[in-house]
């Protein structure tokens, strides 16, 4: 609780005298522009641009109606404290916030409400504004912008256009040491004039016409139209995104069914940069947990793809072209992808897509008419007919969803097509079979199948009687019948009788190679690279979004709009609402809000070909386009004539060693965002890269995901929520609500779960200084952690005893004495200024505050405060507690802001002292180890073991029953009662 205004004395720190000052100096930041950042040139230049450049960014912000509770501000409260400490360390700090404001809650919004998205955008972005700024971020407010003004639009048009006037050269030699590389679509097209690159058909360039021209030149274009397969959502009214699409196959945004069509889309050939985009992660300072989310998505395998042949199949309406379809007019084949070409000995039986093409059309399936002869009963699914069986389970498949299809805990199914593939390395006759866990999309559409290695063949296997061989010895005592081999071991049974290949007796690389080798020379295979990744589906169905910045002509054809036209805006509608027929049909069809403004349609232009009408796209970009290069166009917002000038993007987003990748030195942000937003965003990063606009390959060098706050909501008899602010009570009394008793539960905070804490509320009652320094010490930033408005108390008295340390709080009066100070605080400080200085640098600030807390409760037991001790404090506090260290810092009779004063140095004599190693202990068990000076107090070593991570998991928030000190070798805690401490190998 906080003492009330009316019962404190006249200067005490209190929410009202908080209050006061955070105002005051942030209109005094404002006035001053402190936190400006200087470029090297144009209209932001200055004298700090000659200083080390820092940059510093938060992920892009929604602009959301409901505004900001206490769990957005962590990430951001975190890079201000960063930003803040090198600004102390001398660089010049780029640091600012953006907002991505285009997306489906706006038009949603308005679709419901008839009210303008963009009226609903800027309302919300102004009160984000206000919040943030109550937060007393340290942002640089002139290079400030949203996605959907105008200014910033036309540059992500802009770089729609380098993309889709490039195309990728994979054998052009690239800046980061490899091959390929974007080039520009002009030098292709030289390429095909010149005659130095043939046409596909071998025609001279110009014999083509026009269209068949722009016919060839669109097929390698970065950005292309395509007849393709979309996740269409017709409650939406538009398509998804793979990465847009739950698990159970709906939409992430709305809960619509969605459902697999085929439509003309606009698509971006990110495929092209599969390889980059994989080894480009291991020059970037990431959480290895999304980097191997990333490579995951991306899903590189080298292996090898193998052809069966496939006796006695017509090729009748089969598209020949398939993916999957090897040499139709030679021979019938399947061809799979493996990456353990090794067990091919051990392909027993093989699976195909039900929409795999050897399987035939509807109505002309490329089946047998009868089973063949030693069908096993296991095989024919109770069908009279090879037909019927294929015919009735293609069937059954189309009903399913692709993530039912391929979840690994279903039931696997499956039906023989009476097909039969031959092994290339034994000449055996293997079964093929249909099964709608293979999926067309990937791969080939077929695989072979080694169920003595592999679980999900084994159980096929099993359930269809197939033939089990071990190809791969496996550990004494593993029972081969009961379950498959997974594991490495050396190759057996995998030797062909005339000699010719035998792998027996090799290890899983040597045999791989070998066997690779073997079919390589006989044109049985080849060795393969292959990927998950799929080129990214780029137009949305909707209203607000960037359009397109082409057109299209008479015949079809789309032209690029030039430069001097961006931005293109949207049209003024009435009706935001993409319309379906029925948004529970798949095969309905969208109408977007663009087609419907007829006058913003068309358009008379002359691009080269004389005056003519050409039709606008009445597609949008997706909300993902205008945050893949924020952070470009943060280094030079105002730049009207380029992206960012070279001068000011290599100096904020440069390599800062030879050979490193470049950019932002710090970018922090959720997890959830570690395959959508970040993956587009290497990949917008890398054109611009090999085209030569910017000089960083990757858009991010260091990346820091932080936890998540969370909060307590309570359940009354009925399973209502209830506010949560009202609730009484603890965990060992139990809980209640105006009297009866509630059931407490944990998870996010929500207007619905009647438990948020907003930070204005929370500022009114303490200040928000004290919620910068309680979320601040809350645990590790990478933690998630709950949140208790009575633990704040805490954070709130610390500021009170730094205020008390310098000001007499009945009148006003500095306090601190110019005398030395004594040689332990002298001691301690040096020890704390050096510890403090390590753990901003690697973002450890819950244990930076431990540490300052020490030295001010150590300050608070003197009679009277050196300067020479508060004043480093004071600085060492303002990164976290800005406000009051401003406020302070002028008492103590310094004129200027303290925001770029020099961070403190240690004495490095005071820190040559010997150390002994503290025992931590919680109910007499060790869970921690401290190394202390000899002469560390009771009270400094008290307050280190309660800030371990151990002990702050066991107590979780709650104050401890006892804490026994016997400096400087032990300390144990005691925890309340009712609290229980987790073995200590948990």
């Amino acid at each position: 609780m906080t003492i009330a205004d009316d019962a404190e004395p006249a200067h005490r720190y209190s929410a009202r005298v908080a209050g006061e000052i955070e105002s005051r100096w942030q209109g005094l930041w404002e006035e001053r522009e402190t936190f400006r950042a200087d470029n090297p040139v144009g209209d932001l230049s200055g004298p700090l641009a000659e200083r080390p450049p820092f940059f510093v960014m938060d992920m892009f912000p929604y602009p959301s109606g409901k505004g900001l509770h206490v769990g957005h501000p962590l990430g951001y409260i975190a890079t201000d404290t960063v930003a803040r400490y090198h600004r102390m360390r001398r660089q010049n700090v780029l640091y600012t916030m953006g907002f991505d404001a285009f997306g489906l809650p706006a038009e949603q919004y308005a679709i419901a409400t008839g009210q303008h998205p963009a009226i609903t955008t800027e309302q919300n972005i102004a009160n984000m504004r206000r919040q943030l700024a109550r937060l007393g971020l340290s942002h640089d407010t002139r290079r400030s912008f949203a996605t959907t003004d105008p200014a910033y639009m036309r540059w992500t048009q802009w770089i729609f256009l380098q993309i889709f006037n490039s195309w990728y050269d994979e054998t052009a030699p690239n800046r980061e040491g490899t091959l390929g590389r974007a080039r520009p679509i002009a030098e292709l097209e030289a390429e095909f004039a010149s005659g130095e690159r043939p046409t596909p058909d071998g025609r001279a360039w110009a014999d083509l016409s026009p269209t068949e021209r722009a016919s060839l030149i669109d097929g390698h274009r970065l950005a292309y139209i395509s007849e393709a397969p979309v996740n269409w959502a017709p409650g939406l009214g538009t398509v998804l995104a793979n990465e847009e699409v739950t698990a159970d196959g709906r939409s992430e945004r709305g809960d619509f069914p969605v459902f697999h069509t085929t439509m003309r889309q606009w698509m971006m050939r990110i495929t092209a940069y599969a390889d980059r985009l994989v080894d480009g992660l291991d020059g970037v300072d990431w959480p290895e947990k999304v980097r191997s989310m990333q490579r995951h998505w991306i899903g590189r395998s080298h292996g090898a793809t193998v052809r069966f042949a496939v006796p006695g199949v017509s090729f009748a309406g089969i598209d020949e072209d398939a993916p999957g379809v090897a040499d139709p007019q030679a021979s019938a084949a399947l061809e799979v992808f493996t990456t353990r070409p090794d067990t091919l000995f051990g392909a027993t039986f093989m699976v195909v897509a039900p929409e795999h093409p050897i399987l035939g059309a509807a109505g002309a399936l490329s089946v047998p008419d009868a089973w063949p002869e030693g069908t096993r009963a296991a095989w024919t699914g109770g069908f009279a007919t090879p037909a019927e069986a294929v015919a009735g389970y293609r069937a059954a498949a189309a009903a399913k969803s692709e993530e039912e299809r391929t979840a690994e805990a279903g039931e696997k199914t499956g039906v023989f097509t009476g097909l039969f593939g031959v092994n290339p390395v034994t000449g055996g006759r293997v079964p093929v079979f249909v099964a709608d866990y293979v999926l067309m999309g990937y791969g080939t559409g077929a695989i072979m199948a080694v169920p003595a290695h592999d679980d999900r063949d084994f159980a096929f296997a099993r359930t269809f009687d197939l033939d089990i061989i071990t190809t791969i010895t496996p550990p004494a005592g593993f029972d081969s019948d009961a379950a498959a081999w997974t594991g490495d071991g050396v190759l057996v049974n995998s030797a062909r009788p005339d000699g010719a290949l035998d792998l027996n007796g090799l290890g899983r690389g040597a045999a791989i190679a070998a066997m690779t080798r073997w079919l390589e020379e006989r044109g049985l295979g080849r060795a393969t690279t292959t990927y998950r990744l799929r080129d990214w589906l780029f137009s949305r169905q909707r209203y607000w979004g960037e359009p397109f910045p082409v057109v299209y002509g008479d015949d079809g054809r789309v032209h690029a709009l030039p430069e001097d036209m961006l931005p293109i805006t949207l049209p003024e509608v009435d009706d935001f609402s993409p319309r379906t027929f029925d948004p529970e049909d798949s095969g309905s069809t969208p109408e977007t809000p663009l087609s419907r403004a007829t006058e913003w349609l068309t358009v008379d232009l002359d691009l080269g070909e004389g005056l003519q009408t050409y039709r606008r796209d009445t597609n949008t970009m997706p909300n993902w386009a205008g945050s893949c290069s924020y952070e470009i166009r943060y280094t030079d917002p105002d730049n009207v004539e380029r992206l960012a000038d070279p001068a000011n993007e290599s100096y904020w987003m440069g390599p800062r060693t030879p050979g490193a990748s470049g950019g932002t030195d710090l970018y922090v942000g959720g997890v959830e965002h570690a395959v959508l937003h970040l993956l587009y965003s290497r990949f917008w990063q890398k054109v611009l890269f090999d085209l030569g606009h910017v000089s960083a390959s990757e858009p991010f060098h260091k990346l820091f995901n932080q936890g998540y706050i969370q909060a307590y909501a309570y359940r009354d008899a009925r399973g209502a929520y209830v506010p949560a602010d009202e609730v009484e009570g603890d965990a060992q009394t139990g809980f209640t609500w105006h009297g009866e008793p509630v059931t407490q539960e944990y998870g996010k905070m929500g207007k619905s779960l009647k438990n948020i804490v907003t930070p204005d509320d929370f500022a009114d009652q303490y200040g928000a200084d004290t919620l910068r320094v309680y979320e601040m010490s809350m645990g590790p930033l990478d933690i998630s952690r709950p949140w208790d408005t009575r633990a704040a108390v805490g954070s709130q008295r610390f500021l009170q005893r730094l205020w008390r340390n310098v000001l007499d709080e009945q009148t006003g009066r500095v306090t601190v004495t110019d005398e030395p100070a004594d040689l332990a605080t002298s001691r301690l400080l040096a020890r704390t200024i050096a510890d403090v200085t390590v753990e901003y640098e690697h973002m450890r600030i819950n244990t930076a505050i431990a540490k300052l807390i020490v030295l001010n409760n150590h300050l608070t037991g003197l009679s009277a405060v050196p300067r020479e001790a508060i004043e480093p404090l004071v600085l060492m506090v303002s990164p976290v507690a800005p406000h009051i260290s401003e406020e302070l810092w002028s008492r103590l009779g310094h004129g200027d802001s303290l925001a770029r004063e020099p961070f403190p140095v240690a004495d490095e004599s005071l820190l040559v002292e010997e150390t002994v190693t503290a025992i931590v202990q919680v109910d007499g068990k060790v869970r921690a180890r401290l190394e202390v000076a000899p002469s560390i107090g009771e009270e400094e070593l008290r307050g280190l073991a309660l800030a371990t991570d151990p002990v702050r998991r066991i107590l979780d928030g709650r104050d401890p029953l006892k804490v026994v000190v016997r400096a400087p070798r032990l300390v144990n805690v005691v925890p309340p009662a009712g609290v229980r401490a987790a073995p200590p190998h948990a």
